[in-house]
């Protein structure tokens, strides 16, 4: 198994998968009001780009590549949720503490929902290219916007589902979780249906290099 050299326009999609991730992580604390009464997490308009851009990587440079690209953002988030640890328990600068409550508020997620997050991200992210691929290989290549959304309405559900039901077993009834997580998993499926035009500009800007770095698309790491 071999996998291609990184060249610029790689590290340009690792920087957009890795950005939207954070922004999901972190401003996805913001709610914005939504139909029928509900709640709806800014994160929608960020997450999407997670799922595709793993779908657009796999598409042009295989399996392997996209594989890498989970395995570098479930790194970045674990080290992310120490660094968040190592900050929230150093004592305060009395010339800082006007910050104190709102830092804590931010950035002090409980373990359990830190565990929840990066639980669902890495079984999420790691099913959506093994359905990415299974769809591919099904549909032999002919229809890229169909493998994407298809294998995103499975691995966002699977997402949805970890992190609801680690992160609130107990805390809600098993029905609450269930009314809370469909509405929420339909808006990303939904988010990312819209942005796949996204998807093909993606692989448009990335395919003249993909010729020379092209892997076995079947390769498991």
């Amino acid at each position: 198994m071999t996998i291609p050299k990184l060249n610029f326009k790689i590290i340009i999609a690792l920087t957009l998968y890795l950005t939207s991730l954070f922004a999901s992580n972190t401003l996805g604390l913001k709610l914005m009001p939504f139909l029928f009464g509900t709640h709806l997490s800014v994160a929608v308009f960020f997450f999407p780009f997670v799922f595709l851009t793993t779908d657009v990587i796999g598409q042009v440079y295989g399996k392997a590549m996209a594989k890498t690209f989970v395995w570098a953002g479930a790194l970045s988030v674990i080290l992310f949720f120490i660094y968040s640890l190592i900050s929230l328990l150093a004592p305060w600068s009395p010339d800082g503490t006007w910050a104190h409550d709102s830092y804590n508020t931010i950035f002090g997620v409980s373990v359990r929902i830190s565990i929840a997050s990066v639980l669902a991200f890495i079984i999420g992210e790691y099913q959506d290219v093994l359905a990415f691929f299974f769809f591919k290989k099904k549909l032999q290549g002919r229809a890229f916007w169909l493998q994407s959304n298809l294998s995103n309405l499975i691995s966002q559900l699977l997402d949805t589902a970890i992190f609801m039901f680690v992160a609130f077993l107990g805390v809600y009834s098993v029905k609450t979780i269930i009314l809370i997580s469909i509405p929420w998993w339909l808006y990303k499926v939904l988010m990312g249906l819209f942005y796949t035009p996204l998807s093909y500009l993606g692989i448009a800007l990335l395919k003249d290099h993909s010729d020379e770095n092209q892997t076995n698309p079947h390769a498991d790491l």
